[in-house]
């Protein structure tokens, strides 16, 4: 072989690297929950991400800044629905911003479960039962018999003396209304946690106001601009922001473009699986939003991004930085 070819092959390096070591956590001794999540800094791959977006967390927390939590329906049809009430509950959040499937899903928890299913189902034949899969969770017809009941009688109250309100006035007075500690939108409500639903009529609520407003009362309607100018004036009166995005969408979008009025957010956590290649939204990273001026830039990091599906990741966040 010659000298050439083994220099193609091998080609060495005289450049000593002073970053850390890839090390995993080691399994010998007795077994540290801590010690473990702690050790993902030096593994590598999506570990490492998170352990970027415990610091960056922890960050958000040391420089007391306004936490806007975003996150689309799937995380409250899944059993994440009480890692959110809990970080409502515990004042770890400041801002919600999420999508009318998580206001309707929340309010049906609170009387009727979602139930385990499976991914290989024939759909058909569900439809026949009367069930709807979402991924492997199942949800019977009758939980949306029961919520159109529920609102409508909900309905009476909420516009009996305005007309036209807001989905910020719709989530916090449909929370009162409830009596379940694992409710995102009771937590919201008894902790003054304001949710913005900017899409609130793409879910069954919409559906129900659709009927509602034909079959009851053709004045009433929701008003969305003046909680935009609330989410933009509240940001631009915050010293700090931080944003964690779980899911991408509307949530995700209305967070980081309301902080561009105020220059950019200061900290930002993403946890998506969409991808960067087909130039969605959901799909860019924090560095995209960066060029936009919707997240800052600074010298140390302040914005990562967790490629994951969320029910992997979001509770070990929430476990790590803060409980």
């Amino acid at each position: 072989m010659t000298d050439d070819s083994r220099d193609h092959v091998i080609p060495g390096s005289d450049e000593e690297l002073t970053t850390p070591d890839v090390e995993g956590y080691d399994f010998r001794g007795e077994f540290n929950f801590d010690d473990l999540l702690n050790s993902y800094a030096t593994t590598g791959f999506q570990a490492t991400h998170l352990a970027e977006a415990i610091e960056i967390a922890e960050q958000m927390q040391a420089d007391d800044a306004t936490v806007y939590l975003t996150f689309t329906s799937n995380i409250i049809s899944s059993g994440l629905r009480e890692v959110v009430a809990a970080l409502v509950r515990k004042g770890y959040v400041d801002v919600i911003i999420t999508t009318s499937g998580s206001l309707t899903e929340d309010v049906i928890k609170t009387a009727k479960p979602f139930k385990m299913g499976e991914w290989d189902a024939d759909e058909a034949k569900l439809r026949e039962r009367g069930i709807n899969r979402l991924g492997n969770i199942f949800v019977p017809s009758d939980r949306y018999v029961w919520l159109e009941e529920y609102l409508y009688d909900f309905f009476d109250d909420f516009f009996a003396e305005e007309k036209i309100r807001t989905p910020t006035a719709f989530a916090r007075e449909l929370g009162e209304t409830l009596d379940d500690e694992d409710s995102v939108l009771k937590q919201a409500a008894d902790n003054d946690v304001p949710v913005y639903c900017p899409a609130l009529t793409d879910a069954e609520v919409g559906n129900f106001l659709y009927y509602y407003r034909q079959g009851y009362d053709s004045e009433v309607g929701i008003e969305i601009l003046d909680d935009y100018d609330s989410l933009i004036e509240d940001g631009l009166l915050s010293d700090t922001t931080g944003l964690i995005a779980v899911g991408g969408g509307v949530p995700k979008h209305h967070a980081i473009m309301t902080n561009l009025f105020r220059g950019g957010a200061d900290h930002a956590i993403y946890i998506s699986t969409g991808m960067e290649g087909d130039g969605s939204l959901s799909g860019a990273p924090p560095n995209e939003a960066v060029s936009w001026g919707k997240i800052k830039d600074e010298e140390e990091t302040n914005y990562t991004l967790i490629e994951a599906e969320a029910t992997l990741v979001f509770p070990l966040l929430v476990a790590a930085a803060f409980d």
